[in-house]
């Protein structure tokens, strides 16, 4: 039974009601010594709080998507088939070029329950990253129209927090739903949206990392996950073409992959992010002290050889990423750009979905057409 399908939500429904009717039916029946009566009022108490709990969890899980999966939940889902060492620049000895040059690899596409036919999802076999998981996109309502059939179009890589799936972008933030309207009417340029699955590893944040032995995360998100893309859509591989975007940690994430590879991102949007991977109690990257440090951002950027071709839009209340952001500014050196922008709004799905118009509004300035 699926964890985020209606079957399991209408079970635990029936099971609260049951456990709210059963107490009033039967509590002054129950026969037999004191302690029989006690235990037993006692259990019919207990399972009408644990349906009353899983009714709202499941409830909210389908609306939020953190969970996609029972294995998600309980972190025994596999997507790591192997964990190689792939060199500092994540392509494992090879040139960009090269695997520019490898075969196109088609994949099949199925719409989303729940999402519309417009956002599509994929199972991705990762050759570089050795990761296999789900890939979700969403085409902008141009890509069908025929006035539009010889372009191409700039991508936006979605990351979200954890917990949190792909499937969270369109179904918690509603990404698609805020951003198409805009689209249709040209205050935002019409973006295709991609959001690969983040959970790898269990419940672990892999802080977007290549960790040896555990886990090529980087890899995922910025070798393979792109190459997919450009093998089955009109979009280009280059720099300026392409953005990510993040909450949370998929925040600290986003920003991240921008700082680390200019080659391959030209902008990110950092909500309610962090500078120090130790923020994410979950954070695989924070295990490790020596890690931690040279993963904390203010350190990728110092550590950059030149100071990375990128712009960057970091924004959140004052102690949930807009001093992370002004810490960022202060470091930045031209061509780098860090706009920090202070909101009002909790570390919530509602904050963060209503930054949509203006981040993307950045992003349509920064982010360019193929």
């Amino acid at each position: 039974m699926s964890l985020t399908g209606t079957p399991l939500f209408v079970t635990a429904v029936v099971l609260t009601v049951i456990a709210v009717v059963l107490p009033l039916a039967v509590w002054s029946k129950v026969r037999g010594p004191a302690a029989v009566r006690v235990a037993t009022r006692a259990l019919m108490v207990v399972f009408a709080q644990v349906t009353a709990i899983a009714v709202v969890f499941i409830a909210l899980n389908r609306d939020m998507n953190f969970y996609a999966s029972w294995g998600d939940l309980f972190g025994t889902g596999k997507y790591v088939t192997a964990a190689p060492d792939l060199g500092p620049d994540g392509l494992g000895g090879k040139k960009a070029s090269e695997v520019k040059a490898e075969p196109k690899v088609k994949q099949a596409f199925q719409p989303v329950e729940g999402l519309g036919g417009r956002v599509q999802k994929t199972e991705l076999d990762g050759k570089v990253s050795g990761v296999k998981g789900d890939v979700m996109v969403w085409l902008p309502p141009q890509y069908d129209d025929p006035a539009f059939k010889d372009k191409k179009f700039p991508v936006v890589e979605l990351i979200p927090g954890i917990p949190g799936t792909g499937k969270s972008w369109f179904q918690g933030l509603k990404a698609h739903e805020v951003l198409e309207p805009l689209m249709k009417s040209g205050k935002v340029q019409p973006f295709i949206l991609v959001s690969p699955r983040a959970m790898l590893l269990g419940n672990a944040d892999t802080g977007c990392a290549n960790l040896p032995g555990k886990v090529n995360a980087d890899s995922w998100f910025s070798v393979d996950v792109r190459k997919m893309v450009t093998d089955n859509f009109r979009v280009s591989d280059e720099a300026r073409t392409w953005g990510v975007a993040g909450y949370s940690a998929g925040a600290y994430c986003a920003a991240k992959l921008a700082i680390a590879h200019p080659d391959r991102y030209s902008a990110a949007v950092s909500l309610s992010g962090y500078n120090d991977p130790g923020q994410e109690p979950s954070s695989l990257v924070a295990q490790d002290p020596q890690l931690r440090t040279t993963h904390n951002l203010k350190n990728v950027l110092k550590a950059a050889p030149t100071p990375p071709a990128v712009a960057l839009w970091m924004s959140g209340a004052e102690q949930d990423g807009y001093l992370s952001g002004m810490d960022l500014k202060g470091l930045a050196k031209a061509p780098t750009v860090v706009h920090a922008e202070k909101v009002v709004g909790g570390h919530n799905l509602e904050s963060w979905s209503k930054q949509l118009p203006q981040t993307f509004g950045w992003l349509s300035s920064v982010v360019k057409a193929p």
